[in-house]
């Protein structure tokens, strides 16, 4: 056997033993490896069906989802009397739900490993609440049912994710978290168009429009059942490993809690989007017109999602969160200067922009830093950590606005991103 055929065979069984190893690699938050993206340059057509299947159930749930949220700001304000407070307070209580209920499915996923089970439950409940708001006639109605689909978000939310990176190969879950983000995305547009035309036909009769949100939800529970099939694994889990151990969390690497702690800070200068359609409504735009201001900021982001996503596969993550960090200080910095709806509907733009670049992101960083034993685990604790900072950021923006007005919460906004790019330039990963 000569020296070419000798380093060939060393060669294969090295790329053999990287492709066994690499769902227990730790990768660092700087650039990807150049290995990780050869032989993925952004094609989306060599993603698995499901990852395809996973995208359109989220576009049709978005679609209701979205309809349903870009006309609750006013549905709570104008017809049930809520103040701004009350509005960030429900909104807050709702996500923090769902990042509590995330923690549980994600770990579950993990024991159990049956992912799909939990991902069909949560879609579930968020199709069977749609009805409760049309029907509302107090704002308890409201938040009862804000809760209850924030507990189907939560514990649909850290399974999918695990699950996709479950059926797609390491060096493809960039654009495969992009892909399902960019089809949610387009859910999240066609909703709120569909709120404007319905509110113009029905001359604003919210509660009408809002009963049309019932028919994607279920469409999108019938989908996922159908066509979304589970990947095999290998070996089951010892029956009597506990359930929830705070040794299993121990287990998750450094690099895994820094990340965390940046998709912290980033979502305390990212709160609920209501106060975007709020400031629509501040600044004079019709009511049957202010879901607009979410078809314009959901175009971006579905523009941009995937492209983000592949381009997470070959680019450092340090300048892509960089970069989504400065677009969000300009969205801030346009709706706190904004005279007229234009101006809104740029900071808009701006706001899809910023989360096209850093949600699908972080979603990687997280699956890049976890073992697959527990990356339903990581996935719900990112949300817990996340669903806490939402909670604090939206109440905070309700009161900022009830005591000083529109531009005191954007500018609270943009003084968080600002600090979180201090973060980014000062942090200074290890190597290996």
């Amino acid at each position: 056997m000569n020296a070419s055929e000798t380093k060939g065979i060393q060669l294969g069984v090295e790329v053999e033993l990287s492709r066994r190893e690499s769902d227990q690699k730790i990768m660092t938050l700087p650039p990807s490896k150049p290995e990780s993206s050869t032989s993925i340059t952004g094609n989306y057509r060599g993603l698995p069906k499901s990852i395809w299947v996973l995208g359109f159930v989220s576009m049709l749930m978005d679609t209701s989802s979205e309809l349903v949220h870009s006309l609750l700001p006013i549905f709570m304000t104008s017809v049930l009397g809520a103040s701004m407070l009350t509005v960030g307070i429900i909104e807050g209580i709702a996500e923090a739900t769902a990042a509590i209920a995330k923690v549980f499915s994600g770990v579950a996923s993990d024991y159990f490993r049956k992912r799909k089970f939990l991902v069909v439950l949560g879609y579930a409940l968020a199709a069977i609440t749609k009805p409760v708001f049309p029907l509302a006639t107090s704002i308890e109605w409201v938040f009862g049912a804000r809760i209850v689909d924030r507990i189907g978000k939560g514990i649909r939310g850290a399974p999918r994710d695990a699950l996709v990176a479950d059926i797609v190969a390491p060096k493809m879950r960039g654009a495969a978290y992009g892909l399902r983000q960019a089809l949610d995305s387009v859910g999240a547009f066609v909703g709120p168009l569909l709120a404007v035309v319905l509110m113009i036909y029905l001359a604003n009769d919210i509660k009408s429009v809002l009963w049309v949100a019932v028919v994607p939800a279920f469409l999108a529970v019938l989908l996922l059942i159908i066509t979304v099939r589970e990947p095999d694994r290998a070996q089951p889990v010892a029956v009597q490993e506990n359930f929830l151990s705070f040794a299993k969390v121990k287990q998750l690497p450094l690099r895994y809690w820094q990340i965390i702690a940046l998709g912290a800070i980033f979502t305390l200068a990212r709160f609920s989007e209501a106060f975007l359609i709020l400031r629509a409504q501040d600044i004079g735009l019709a009511i049957e017109y202010v879901p607009a201001i979410m078809i314009v900021m959901n175009i971006v982001y579905a523009l941009f999602a995937y492209p983000a996503g592949a381009a997470a596969d070959r680019l450092p993550a340090r300048t892509l969160l960089l970069l989504g960090l400065g677009v969000l200080i300009a969205a801030d910095v346009l709706l706190v200067v904004a005279a007229s709806p234009l101006v809104v509907f740029l900071g808009a733009a701006f706001w899809g922009l910023h989360m096209a670049l850093t949600q699908g992101l972080l979603s990687k960083l997280v699956a890049d830093t976890s073992p697959l034993e527990l990356r339903g685990t990581a996935f719900g604790i990112f949300n817990l950590v996340t669903g806490g900072a939402l909670l604090l950021a939206s109440v905070l923006a309700g009161l900022l606005w009830g005591a000083f007005g529109a531009s005191a919460t954007f500018i609270a906004g943009a003084s968080f991103a600002a600090l979180a790019v201090m973060g980014l330039l000062l942090y200074h990963p290890s190597k290996g």
